[in-house]
């Protein structure tokens, strides 16, 4: 997974900036990188990260929480795409902040739509990692026309509704001013040309749906929840552009016997009155194989004893929680004769059980 760049570094601002510092330096920075008016390549996620940058800053519920956890912002929920923005893509966004100059901006490469689905994982694979296949269906562009959409041999036309534009612009007149309608083209539908011959394999759409298998690799120590966004595995963009991205939301199966709170594992041990009146030495199963716990005697039900590093990998760090084992101490159902005959000589030289006082 990719490291995320600070979002007060990206907008080119001061963690003390005011809401207007924050929005001037967005407008400026937006049109040196809008992909429409910078041709470099990588303009199109820079901008990209730019508004996600913005959009966190910009709210301040958002903003707040950005100062206190960065971009986990409380439960690593920071990952945004610009559908998720309230825009329809990149031209929406500049028409949002720019007065409608972006026009055209629909007849330059379109970035792919982003795909989500589930993966269900054990409990061992999501503390330890492991290599996943999961199956999707997105949007290819066609073998046969190569996404042009026109039948092998042919071209396209320049639409003569638009002049190849893909929108219609209206002036009108009022008293208070002059207005500009910009409409989608409806004799070529905003794609500035028309097909004649159709390709017979996409029908002159240029794309297909296709099942892909894609491999994932699940970091050791995700939790259940969670989401791994995979870059450029989601639809494909049209005219060229930059392929959508693919969010793989974790789903955690329970343990038979572990438990997990944070990065440490909990681990119920039962045993039996001997065990825990004279002492002994166990193995205790972990994560990372069985281990050896010496039971003190005189040891009581509810008695915790921690053994460090056998619990979850830290997820964005090195080292691994603990495993914390809880004692149960195990009142046998049924006797034989000569065990209850041994108890019962046991219980004259005991006596009866004494109350703790309080706090002890």
């Amino acid at each position: 997974m990719a490291v995320k760049r600070d979002y007060y570094e990206i907008l080119g601002v001061t963690r003390d900036a005011t809401e207007d510092d924050i929005k001037k330096a967005f407008r400026k920075r937006a049109f040196e990188c809008h992909p429409d008016r910078n041709h470099e390549a990588g303009a199109e996620a820079k901008f990209k990260e730019l508004n996600e940058a913005y959009e966190v800053l910009s709210d301040p519920n958002k903003r707040d929480a950005y100062d206190q956890y960065g971009h986990d912002g409380g439960n690593g929920l920071f990952t945004r795409d610009f559908e998720g923005f309230g825009f329809g893509g990149l031209g929406d966004i500049f028409d949002a902040f720019f007065g409608g100059t972006g026009t055209g901006t629909r007849q330059g490469p379109q970035r792919g739509a982003d795909l989500r689905c589930s993966l269900a994982i054990s409990f061992e694979e999501a503390a330890l990692g492991c290599d996943k296949e999961i199956t999707a269906m997105r949007t290819e562009a066609c073998t046969v026309c190569h996404g042009l959409g026109s039948k092998p041999g042919t071209s396209p036309a320049r639409c003569p509704a638009c002049d190849g534009a893909g929108q219609v612009r209206r002036v009108q007149k009022s008293v208070f001013g002059r207005f500009v309608n910009t409409t989608v083209c409806s004799q070529c539908h905003g794609r500035g040309q028309i097909i004649n011959d159709p390709c017979p394999q996409c029908r002159g759409n240029g794309m297909l749906k296709q099942k892909r298998t894609i491999q994932v690799r699940i970091p050791a120590g995700i939790d259940d929840g969670l989401q791994i966004r995979l870059n450029g595995e989601g639809d494909a963009g049209g005219k060229g552009g930059l392929r959508g991205d693919l969010y793989v939301a974790i789903s955690v199966a329970p343990h038979d016997f572990f438990t997990r709170s944070g990065n440490d594992v909990i681990f119920g041990l039962p045993i039996n009155f001997a065990q825990a009146a004279l002492g002994a030495e166990v193995e205790v199963p972990t994560l990372h194989g069985s281990h050896k716990l010496k039971i003190p005697a005189g040891s009581q039900t509810g008695s915790v004893f921690r053994l460090k590093g056998q619990g979850v990998p830290h997820l964005r760090g090195s080292g691994c929680g603990d495993q914390l084992v809880e004692l149960t101490v195990v009142t046998p159902e049924s006797l034989s004769g000569e065990q209850r005959r041994l108890l019962e000589e046991l219980a004259k030289t005991l006596g009866p059980a004494k109350r703790k006082k309080s706090g002890n």
